[in-house]
């Protein structure tokens, strides 16, 4: 089994010549645009860490397709001082006792999902699809029954979605019935303003920091931040753990016999296969990366799969290695834009391979993985299982 058909699978080697920095005027989806690449661990870190000099605010510079997958207000593309307002308002309804109090709930979906499967099944489609999703839909307040509409959502943010997607995938009523993101947020934001839950909805809505309060357009961005990213990195941490497992069966070995080496096993996947493979950035000012000058206004694809596979940092880095401590990876990023869900992620993660290696101990991978098709993200949508 190999994944070399994967978009993001060259990338994640380091380009072309195996350079930190290199320019791309042509190169698959982003041939018309143009974009500086960067690929080594400390040009990632330096990219990452300095939000001054690059900038997640791409309205202008981004083509207008792509620019526009994006509310003006999302909380990933602002920087400076809204950024760290919205942050810190937002920081105050999603903490981390709240995503600690989720693990027996996750615990038990886990455990009712696989009680339904049989002896073949479909990893993604039947758990690590299902389980984050519904996690998400209960957090934020909202009905799980709707996934099939989130999935929707999530295809036409990442273009993930094609013309072999089942009638379970799209949503029964029509496309021009359908419901943006923001209207069905908005409603929800509406009720709970009348009605307050025990939900991060009611949460956001009275969320305070220094006299200052979410607009409902914040909130709406930020729950539809929460659904996509938090469904969809979670769904492909768990596809590509198990992946990473059943390609290195002394690894899985170990895990089955101790494990305490439940949370290595997490963090070297997401080093090893990174659901997030790149993320963008602008130059507002002249850079120097790596020994490149990067002119302002440039856009930047931040390879955070490559920089993961950096053996400046990482020694052999193409090896699953238990061992590694630190795990310096960057796959939830760094700085200011470090992944908030990130917590939640990791307690998913970690709560499914668990429950995994006790019910399915011997649980192998019988055909090819298919990857969503798109660079920016390794993430799986079908993985054949069966039990062993």
């Amino acid at each position: 089994m190999t994944w070399d058909t994967h978009p993001a699978h060259f990338w994640m080697r380091g380009g072309t010549f195996g350079q930190p920095v290199e320019f791309h005027q042509d190169w698959g989806m982003f041939d018309t645009y143009g974009y500086w690449h960067v690929f080594g661990y400390p040009e990632v870190r330096q990219v990452l860490t300095d939000a001054a000099t690059f900038t997640g605010d791409t309205d202008g510079v981004l083509p207008k397709e792509l620019a526009d997958r994006f509310p003006d207000d999302a909380l990933s593309t602002l920087d400076g001082e809204e950024h760290r307002k919205i942050r810190k308002l937002v920081s105050h309804a999603f903490t981390p006792a709240i995503v600690a109090g989720l693990a027996p709930r996750i615990r038990t979906l886990a455990n009712d999902i696989l009680d339904g499967v049989g002896d073949r099944f479909d990893l993604v489609e039947e758990l690590a699809y299902p389980l984050p999703v519904t996690v998400i839909a209960e957090l934020l307040g909202v009905p799980s029954e709707d996934r099939a509409l989130f999935r929707q959502w999530a295809d036409e943010a990442i273009g993930g979605s094609d013309d072999n997607d089942t009638q379970n995938d799209t949503p029964n009523d029509t496309q021009n019935d359908t419901p943006s993101i923001r209207d069905y947020f908005l409603g929800y934001v509406e009720d709970r303003r009348k009605q307050p839950r025990d939900d991060l909805l009611t949460l956001l809505l009275r969320a305070e920091a220094d006299g200052d309060r979410l607009t409902d357009d914040q909130i709406v961005s930020f729950a539809s931040l929460v659904l996509h990213a938090g469904h969809i990195t979670t769904t492909s941490l768990i596809g590509n753990t198990v992946l990473c497992l059943d390609a290195n069966p002394d690894a899985a070995d170990r895990v089955r016999e101790d494990r305490s080496l439940v949370p290595a096993v997490i963090e070297e996947s997401l080093r090893f296969l990174s659901p997030l493979a790149a993320t963008d950035r602008v130059t507002s000012a002249d850079a120097n990366v790596g020994g490149t000058t990067i002119p302002a206004g440039q856009i930047i694809k931040v390879w955070l799969g490559a920089a993961n596979r950096d053996p400046r940092q990482f020694a052999d880095p193409d090896v699953f290695d238990l061992t590694r401590d630190p795990n310096p990876h960057l796959a939830f990023g760094r700085g200011v834009h470090f992944c908030l869900g990130a917590p939640l992620a990791r307690l998913e993660g970690a709560i499914v391979l668990d429950v995994l290696l006790e019910r399915l101990p011997e649980l192998r991978v019988e055909a090819p993985p298919e990857f969503l098709p798109h660079p920016d993200f390794v993430s799986p949508r079908s993985i054949r299982t069966f039990r062993g």
